[in-house]
């Protein structure tokens, strides 16, 4: 390690150190250091013995023959020791426009590998300034690991059987209805898996809890003291964000989270923002990334450097496939199963990834199939959001084969069929049943649709049924951000009713949505609250709201207890129903279940083969034929028309059909388990409007 006579720096010794690996690393008598910048002249490194100090304990001026191997900086500094923070000054050409490159050598620059960090001395508007030396981030120099796993796991259950439970650390347990030692933290999580066991989903989907720059918002944002609640504005894919810590050693709680919820039987899956940073457009501040290599770590407009391409609508836009970026994310996502345990990721408007350094998509993305064929990822639930800002829509054509897609064409088609329209008869089978018109040909699986109705991005569930459009006033922007496109009904009255019909109608609505989201072929995924009723006013884009709106209101588990157990109950529905799980494309093939039954049959209200051409039907009914003979054959019924339906049943396959599910009823008598089913005596059934109906023949 040693090629020269080390030098004094303060407490510290000073050796030529190594470039491999990057980020800073802990070894016997002190601590390796290493980044990398292809073009930087000038790179120094900063010392402090605490995470708010002003001035630095040590600079350590790095020199570019001794400290630099090929385009890494390294130095090994004697007498550190993990628990020191530190931060990267660096300095190079200067000519943007034509250069790409943006070196600042008045910016302290947080590592891009840094494993935890400090946001205590952040300030984006200071950052700005001509003051922007004396703000930054920093990271701390961790441990080598220590933690005891206690032979803990990843759950590795099959994607066919798993039900997505997405949720916000933050807003999860902020709320003081939650009841929680430890609110908005990962502890808190853990506080609430007894419920999440209760509930039956299998997998929690964290949206971003990687480092993020809470104050990256518009101006008009935060003049309402308004924050970037969501997470997505990452600073750090290394790190976790400080924010949900509760007692200091964030790591340590992170990894007890996972721990504790393996124990309890459910996966980890975190949401993942690689197409940009919060570094933001040409306007916006150095952190990280800008300046180190800000010529190669961002699409850039080539005809005027100065510029970025944005394919994210937030500024700029990561370059994903070029090498040493691809590196870092593929390790990234390796480190994240391999030293913290997590089970998957959903990547945030993944389209952007395959997009190739000329900003046109790929086929053969590099970093999609390095993850891909990552043999440290092999087993590790792949989800991607296969769209991007800027037009590019890859639902059911994204690089690869694993990679399961959120599908935009289920929520969408599920909606409208939900708010009354016509002409989707043919277009709703298709999604129930997989989107076979989407991933078949290519070899894919039903398992490859990522089934919602709801997510963070648009109405709660107990919203889309209450508004017709958005208000989203309180996020400061005069309600132009969020989609306007969310296909949503207000069932009559835009917003809170006293009107019982209008009520009824209401939570009739929801059970259908919840009723046919677990019904499908695919894997469903829940937006946490929306178990039991949890609204926004109205807001469809509240990712600056870190307060009451924004957050979980425990106190309608109770207010709203029948929905909650309708959910529930669904959810064990679906559990005791493998013909709901089918791994691969339904054929309507006689044989193909037990009892000589087709897996599945279509038919209309008079029991025949539907008519798929009748624009105006509003009812839709099948048969799912049983994968054992100790599985109920199931019959599913659907109306949205404003009237009551008589619809003839097929003939019960076994003794007799028993009526387990029909959302027009009250509770408990909507959902049934087996034991208390009463048994259908008639040849036809009464579908009340608006309304799903299961039966079960034994």
């Amino acid at each position: 390690m040693i090629d020269r006579p080390p030098a004094a720096v303060g407490r510290f010794t000073v050796h030529d150190g190594e470039g491999v690996p990057p980020g800073a690393t802990p070894r016997e008598g002190g601590v390796n250091f290493s980044v990398f910048s292809r073009h930087a002249t000038a790179v120094t490194l900063l010392l402090y013995d605490r995470e708010t100090d002003e001035a630095p304990v040590a600079r350590i001026a790095l020199d570019p023959v001794h400290h630099r191997t090929f385009f890494f900086w390294h130095v090994f500094v004697e007498g550190a020791s993990p628990g020191l923070w530190y931060s990267w000054q660096v300095d190079g050409p200067g000519d943007t426009a034509t250069t790409g490159m943006r070196f600042d050598p008045e910016v302290e620059l947080l590592d891009p590998r840094a494993r935890v960090v400090s946001m205590r001395r952040w300030d984006r508007q200071r950052a700005l300034g001509p003051a922007r030396g004396s703000t930054s981030m920093r990271a701390q120099v961790v441990a080598a690991d220590d933690y005891d796993w206690e032979g803990d796991r990843p759950v590795n259950r099959p994607l066919e059987d798993c039900v997505i439970y997405e949720l916000h650390v933050g807003g999860f347990t902020r709320h003081v209805s939650a009841g929680v030692e430890h609110p908005g933290s990962f502890r808190g999580i853990v506080e609430k898996i007894p419920y999440l066991q209760s509930l039956g989903i299998t997998d929690v989907e964290l949206m971003p809890v990687m480092a993020f720059d809470e104050q990256d918002v518009p101006q008009g944002v935060a003049a309402r003291g308004l924050g970037n609640f969501w997470g997505y504005s990452p600073c750090g894919f290394y790190a976790l964000h400080p924010g949900y810590g509760a007692d200091g050693d964030i790591r340590r709680e992170f990894r007890d989270m996972v721990k504790a919820l393996h124990r309890a039987g459910i996966g980890v899956i975190l949401d993942v923002v690689f197409n940009h940073t919060a570094e933001g457009g040409a306007d916006g501040p150095t952190i990280s990334f800008r300046g180190l290599g800000n010529e190669f770590f961002y699409h850039l407009d080539p005809t005027d450097l100065r510029r970025y391409r944005d394919y994210s609508g937030c500024g700029n836009t990561l370059n994903c496939n070029h090498p040493a970026v691809s590196r870092l994310l593929l390790q990234c996502l390796e480190y994240w199963v391999r030293e913290m345990h997590v089970d998957g990721f959903r990547f945030d408007l993944a389209s952007a990834m395959a997009r190739g350094e000329d900003g046109e998509p790929m086929v053969h993305a590099p970093l999609l199939w390095n993850i891909e064929f990552s043999e440290a990822l092999a087993h590790t639930r792949l989800i991607c959001e296969a769209w991007d800002a800027a037009g590019l829509y890859q639902v059911g054509d994204f690089p690869g084969y694993r990679w399961a897609e959120w599908n935009g064409r289920y929520r969408d088609t599920l909606r409208r069929w939900l708010r009354g329209e016509t002409g989707l008869r043919g277009e709703l089978a298709m999604r129930l049943a997989g989107s076979a018109d989407l991933y078949q040909a290519a070899g894919r699986l039903p398992v490859n649709s990522i089934n919602f109705i709801t997510c963070h991005d648009g109405f709660t569930l107990a919203d889309l049924v209450s508004y017709d459009r958005k208000h989203n006033e309180a996020n400061g922007e005069d309600n132009r951000d969020g989609g306007d496109h969310d296909f949503s009904w207000n069932c009559g009255v835009e917003g809170p009713s006293d009107d019982p019909a209008i009520q009824s109608l209401r939570r009739r609505q929801q059970r259908n949505a919840i009723a046919l989201l677990l019904l499908s072929q695919g894997v469903p995924m829940l937006l946490a609250g929306d178990e039991f009723a949890r609204g926004q006013r109205g807001n469809n884009n509240a990712w600056c709201q870190d307060n009451p709106l924004g957050w979980i209101d425990w106190s309608l588990t109770e207010d709203n207890a029948d929905l909650l157990r309708f959910t529930r109950e669904m959810i064990a529905l679906r559990r005791r129903h493998p013909t709901l799980r089918r791994r691969r494309f339904l054929t309507g093939d006689p044989g193909t279940a037990m009892d000589g039954l087709p897996d599945i049959t279509w038919f209309g209200a008079d029991g025949a083969p539907p008519d798929w051409d009748d624009a105006g039907a509003k009812c839709l009914g099948w048969l799912l034929g049983a994968r054992s003979d100790t599985e109920p054959v199931l019959a599913v019924l659907v109306n949205t028309a404003d009237q009551d339906i008589d619809v003839q049943l097929p003939v019960a396959p076994r003794q007799r059909w028993q009526r387990a599910l029909d959302t027009s009823l009250a509770a408990p008598h909507d959902i049934l388990p087996p034991r208390a089913q009463p048994t259908v005596e008639t040849l036809s059934y009464r579908l009340a409007s608006r309304s799903v109906v299961v039966l079960e023949s034994r």
